[in-house]
């Protein structure tokens, strides 16, 4: 019986053995779930319209919901709130049981599997594999940026349908302007003659 290593929190179970083989089987059709997830972005991409009408935050917890469970199956996601998984060749970075999230530590074993559970193969391992079967499989040699904590939970379908619709960079510009505009009405509000009282 393997044992939680320290890397992890108290109180999380080793994986079971069991769980590895349709997580395997994802990196192993690492190109057509490439694809599947090129047209699901697309979808989501076009539905933005929708998703704003309606309101991206009463999305979030069905939709996470959702992929929870699609991802949950296919990769064992972690619903990190970042998903790289476009990038590490199918192969979810969150289930290393150190949390690297840019390429295998110094301790994978000679036969590939991983340091902290002898009986697991490396996460980096598989995802480099993965990646090679990719349109996009380069992508595994750019840099992730680290898990920001307060995502863990949310939705990455609905981060990037918003990212790549546009509507980040539009409430950015609102919000910006709307901050222009408080400073120069309180410069006009301070200057002598400026606005009365």
């Amino acid at each position: 019986m393997r044992t939680p290593a320290a890397f992890e929190p108290a109180g999380k179970p080793p994986r079971s053995r069991d769980r590895f083989a349709l997580r395997f089987w994802a990196i192993r059709k690492s190109a057509a779930m490439e694809r599947l997830y090129d047209r699901l972005e697309r979808t989501l991409v076009f539905l933005a319209p929708v998703f704003t009408a309606i309101g991206w935050e009463r999305l979030e917890r069905p939709v996470a919901g959702i992929e929870k469970m699609v991802k949950g199956a296919l990769f064992d996601c972690r619903m990190c709130g970042q998903c790289a998984l476009s990038s590490t060749g199918m192969s979810c970075p969150m289930n290393c049981p150190k949390g690297l999230r840019n390429g295998p530590c110094g301790g994978v074993r000679a036969n590939g599997n991983c340091e902290v559970y002898a009986d697991m193969p490396c996460v980096w391992v598989k995802a480099y594999e993965g990646s090679r079967t990719m349109a996009a499989g380069e992508a595994i040699n750019l840099p992730q940026p680290a898990v920001d904590h307060r995502l863990k939970g949310r939705s990455s379908w609905l981060a990037v349908a918003r990212a790549k619709s546009g509507y980040d960079a539009r409430m950015e510009a609102a919000r910006l302007a709307a901050q222009n505009a408080a400073k120069a009405a309180s410069k006009s509000a301070s200057k002598p003659g400026g606005a009365k009282a």
